[in-house]
């Protein structure tokens, strides 16, 4: 291990950590490395720590993953752990911390007895052995499960065996993309396929939305074991079959026909067996080119469905245009199979530098309905749009237009920023999610009086696809014209949009007043601080954790949900209140957010430029706290809650509380704070809190300034509007 890591495990700084190497003889010697980059033995580094009384900060999925480090690569534990994580699900935090505490021949018994109880639903399952060099990382396993859920002990043990096994390109779908996806099937949909499994979020999503047949496969093991567990936490009545294995040239399920698939198939992989497979009957559409790979995913999914049957597929742009794909975009058109294509915004899943394409398909069924239309919807517009407060076609169109869940409304307050964070989950998942289905609902219900909206959303004949590109990129046909723009509310938006600009100018020029900011002296103040951990110890604060989506009872039943406004990572950096709903939230342990709470991001990526930090006010009261935050509750007696949100945020003690470099992780136990008097920590508090309404003001005025110009540049080039006249015209 590095400095770095020692002085996360340990809880203090880099310089730290050299002054041990210094002063201390006793401090284990480097056992690899280089000698400006010296590696340490973590057993050795452990010992060394505890002997001298200090105690980790690592949050215990670091914890877990340090265990895992000490058993060395190739010992193959992570892949005997996953069904324990199931088995450690059903009991509650009382009794996992009992167990923890058995000796370590008890501890192996059980773990040993927990596995092979478990159903056959779990690939590999049994038989699996432990050994006494196991005990550390099962403690280790059982403390994870108990304090950070069991999906955030899946998500390490998948961790940890897809760096062994070198796996490269392996993505999640992140969680409001598989719900998305899953709410574009029919309501009720009971028998769901996924031929490329991966984490198994898709079929989760599924499962949430009521299926009870679950298939999946995958060709990497760990993948599958993930898979497996994962839906016994999320869906413990479902029946669910999930095999290893690669489904285009060994499919495990061949007789069976399921109501939907869903899937996020591999991208522009070249050796999917075209050669092999050229004969295959499930190319009812045409033989898929070598460099086509997504087209063999399509057809067998379409081979899998029942007539009627839907499938909803994650596919890369590009598959929309290529012309060596032409012929059997044009036969999926001709013969009804292809129902939408929705584009998403760059950044919302893996690869993040594209725009990737929900397609949905629907299986012909004999002598059913002529289908003559495919449904466009812009999402990308949604979010390029939505980030920098451009106009959409609704908001200029003629008075009247219809405007079904996916009108795009003027934002207030949010920032561009968000959208340029690494996480897939600084999108507004709800927000897109209505956009799309309520434009597929109005879609589904009235084919053939669907009203589009330009620049939305639009049904286009199949005829007026079949031409020489059949090009389905759904930008190429949504895009709003100048027909669709009536010149008068133009004019009277760029009349109100210039009003708020320079009303918000205003308070811009007010916000940044200089308010008497003073030198603190010839030098920079100092002071003693104190790590979070210390403080809550203390009883200063609390820290709070949000509960885990899909969580369960404590012997596994199903708990009471909830549906209440959550409060996400992006809202944060964003600097609006609540944005979406609660989806399967335990009622019970479900965490609510209170005036004065201060929020702090969890991830964020490097160079953030966002807030990592705020203090709840009422809009936030209630709200449930969403993933990726850290809610840490002062005592209001001891601290002011925008004193510690603003040394919090500060971008030194996030960098030192921090691991990773491209996407952030903070370890809120280590961020440190002054230690001052509450008077004083008053008036800092009152100076963080001006600072964070000058950002929340920029933040409006420059979206405000985007929209304006955006609007003004819509109606010039669209021929609606007309330049000003110039002064010299004025005065002639």
């Amino acid at each position: 291990m590095t400095a770095a890591e020692i002085s996360r495990i340990a809880g203090v700084t880099r310089a730290t950590v050299s002054n041990w190497r210094r002063r201390h003889d006793d401090f284990p010697a480097p056992s690899a490395g280089t000698e400006t980059s010296p590696l340490y033995d973590l057993p050795a580094v452990q010992a060394w720590l505890r002997a001298r009384g200090h105690t980790t900060t690592a949050s215990p999925t670091e914890e877990l993953r340090t265990a895992l480090r000490l058993l060395g690569p190739g010992s193959g534990v992570a892949a005997r752990l996953f069904p324990l994580v199931a088995a450690a699900s059903r009991r509650t935090p009382q009794e996992l911390a009992e167990i923890a505490a058995l000796s370590d021949d008890q501890l192996i018994a059980r773990a040993e007895k927990s596995a092979g109880e478990l159903p056959v639903a779990v690939p590999d399952a049994e038989p699996f052995r432990y050994g006494p060099d196991d005990a550390g990382v099962l403690r280790a396993l059982l403390g994870c499960v108990r304090e950070a859920g069991a999906q955030a002990a899946i998500d390490v043990l998948a961790e940890r065996e897809l760096d062994e096994s070198a796996a490269s390109g392996v993505y999640q779908t992140p969680e409001g993309l598989a719900l998305l996806m899953a709410r574009l099937l029919p309501a009720g949909t009971p028998r769901v396929l996924d031929p490329a499994c991966g984490s198994g979020t898709l079929l989760a999503a599924a499962a949430r939305q009521g299926a009870q047949e679950l298939y999946g496969q995958d060709s990497l093991a760990v993948q599958g074991r993930r898979t497996a567990v994962r839906l016994l936490l999320a869906a413990p009545e479902a029946e669910t079959a999930i095999r290893v294995g690669d489904s285009l040239r060994a499919d495990a399920f061949p007789d069976i026909t399921v109501d939907a698939v869903l899937c996020n198939p591999p991208f522009a992989d070249r050796d999917w067996g075209h050669d092999e497979l050229a004969y295959d009957p499930r190319w009812a559409y045409g033989l898929p080119p070598r460099f086509e790979s997504e087209l063999a995913w399509v057809q067998h999914a379409l081979a899998h469905l029942e007539p009627g049957g839907h499938a909803v597929m994650l596919l890369p742009p590009a598959l929309a245009f290529r012309s060596s794909g032409r012929r059997i975009r044009a036969e999926l058109i001709r013969s009804g199979a292809l129902r939408a294509v929705v584009s998403l915004p760059a950044r919302a899943a893996y690869p993040l530098h594209i725009g990737l394409q929900i397609w949905v398909f629907q299986r012909p069924e004999p002598g059913g309905t002529d289908r003559t239309t495919v449904l466009f919807v812009d999402g990308e517009g949604d979010q390029r749009d939505g980030a920098a407060g451009t106009p959409s076609a609704s908001d200029t169109a003629t008075p009247g237009a219809g405007t079904r869940g996916g009108s795009r409304p003027r934002r207030s307050g949010s920032s561009s920023s968000a959208a340029s964070s690494a996480s897939a989950s600084s999108f507004d998942w709800a927000g897109l999610t209505d956009r799309v289905l309520g434009q597929w609902a109005a879609f589904t219900t009235a084919p053939d009086t669907y009203a589009d909206e330009p620049g939305v959303a639009r049904a286009v004949p199949l005829v007026d696809l079949l031409d020489d590109v059949v090009d389905v990129t759904p930008a190429r046909h949504v895009r709003a014209t100048a027909a669709d723009i009536d010149p008068a509310a133009l004019s009277r938006r760029v009349h109100d949009l210039h009003e708020q600009l320079a009303e918000q100018v205003a308070a811009l020029v007010a916000a940044s007043a200089s308010g008497g900011w003073q030198p603190s002296g010839a030098s920079a103040r100092e002071w003693r601080t104190a790590t979070v951990s210390d403080l809550a110890r203390g009883g200063a604060l609390t820290v709070l954790r949000a509960a885990a989506s899909g969580t369960r009872g404590s012997k596994g039943g199903a708990a009471p949900t909830v549906d209440r406004p959550v409060l996400t990572a992006s809202d944060i950096s964003a600097g609006r209140p609540p944005s979406t709903r609660a989806v399967d939230l335990n009622a019970d342990a479900a965490q609510a957010v209170a005036v004065g709470d201060v929020l702090v991001r969890s991830i964020a990526s490097g160079g953030d430029a966002a807030a990592m930090t705020r203090v709840a006010d009422e809009q936030d009261a209630r709200a449930l706290l969403g993933p990726h935050i850290h809610l840490l509750r002062p005592d209001p007696a001891r601290l002011d809650p925008w004193f510690l949100a603003g040394f919090l945020g500060a971008e030194d003690n996030i960098a030192s509380a921090s691991t990773g470099s491209t996407l952030v992780h903070v370890t809120p136990g280590r961020l440190r704070v002054p230690l001052l008097p509450l008077e004083e920590q008053r008036r800092y508090g009152e100076a963080f809190r001006r600072v964070y309404e000058l950002r929340a003001v920029v933040r409006r005025t420059a979206d405000l300034a985007a929209d304006t110009a955006a609007t003004l540049t819509t109606g010039l080039t669209a021929g609606v509007l007309l330049p000003p006249d110039s002064p010299d015209s004025r005065s002639a």
